[in-house]
């Protein structure tokens, strides 16, 4: 039979000698909760597949694309709308390429069939990564309170809100990439998916190149005095995220300057207790 330690001894065997899980010994601040890593943000868990590296490479290059062509775009919408059309989906482009149709310049269709391609034409790669990596590509998508909690509910959903959800992607305002990733992730099917992106490409497309037909000869006027600034407008949007990302690192490095300095003076406190 053996007898319970109840002296000085026995450690962790009284209440009041337990402490805090995790605490130091000898006292001193408990350890800080560990700061998220990238591995904590990438959308699957465990090793990356070459399909996962392929899937995210793609998007990054979307959006890296998209920032190249920023500068360059008030030279295209005058000079080759319909290109501008077909690289960005830009419907500023698609109301010019209509407007420059109905003086003659360009076919209506060719307007019309670019900007719907231009629209849809990376979309598919959305709903791939929410049937790729499911929740976690949607919780990085979901950027506000409101979406989370839209994409919390998403399983339960009809699946016609969905299929009308992606209808509606191409309108201002709507989180496009999320609405096609939770298409991906509640399990709609691709040929399902493509046709509704396209028909709302397709929609949206139609109504901006109406508008553009109908104005004209006043919308390529305007289009063209775009044209003659677009040397200024360029070196404006170039000089404006250069000036954005240095306020951005200037921001982050006070920050960790501030962080330090605390932490400078909080360690003479710790060595005296």
């Amino acid at each position: 039979m053996t007898t319970a330690r109840t002296g000085p001894g026995a450690r962790g065997d009284l209440p009041e000698e337990q402490g805090v899980q995790g605490a130091p010994e000898g006292g001193g601040d408990p350890p800080r909760p560990a700061q998220p890593t990238l591995r904590d943000v990438l959308p699957w868990k465990g090793k990356a597949t070459t399909t996962d590296k392929a899937l995210l490479g793609s998007i990054l290059g979307i959006f890296a694309l998209m920032m190249v062509l920023l500068p360059v775009r008030p030279y295209l919408i005058a000079s080759n709308p319909v290109l501008l059309e077909f690289l960005t989906g830009s419907k500023a482009a698609v109301g010019s390429a209509a407007a420059f149709a109905r003086i003659g310049e360009i076919p209506l269709w060719l307007a019309v069939f670019a900007g719907t391609v231009g629209m849809a034409k990376f979309d598919w790669l959305f709903w791939w990564t929410g049937r790729q990596w499911g929740r976690g590509i949607v919780d990085l998508f979901a950027s506000g309170d409101r979406a989370k909690r839209f994409a919390a509910r998403a399983q339960e959903l009809n699946p016609w809100i969905l299929r009308l959800g992606v209808l509606a992607a191409v309108l201002p305002g709507v989180p496009s990439a999320l609405v096609y990733a939770l298409a991906g992730w509640t399990g709609m099917r691709l040929v399902t998916f493509l046709v509704l992106d396209i028909a709302g490409a397709l929609a949206m497309t139609g109504l901006v190149a109406g508008l553009g037909y109908g104005l004209g000869q006043h919308a390529v006027d305007v289009v063209l005095l775009v044209d003659k600034y677009a040397l200024w407008v360029s070196l404006a949007i170039i000089v404006g995220l250069a000036v954005l990302s240095g306020v951005r690192e200037s921001r982050r490095a006070a920050r960790k300057a501030a962080e330090q300095e605390a932490a400078a003076k909080e360690a003479p406190a710790r060595e005296a207790e």
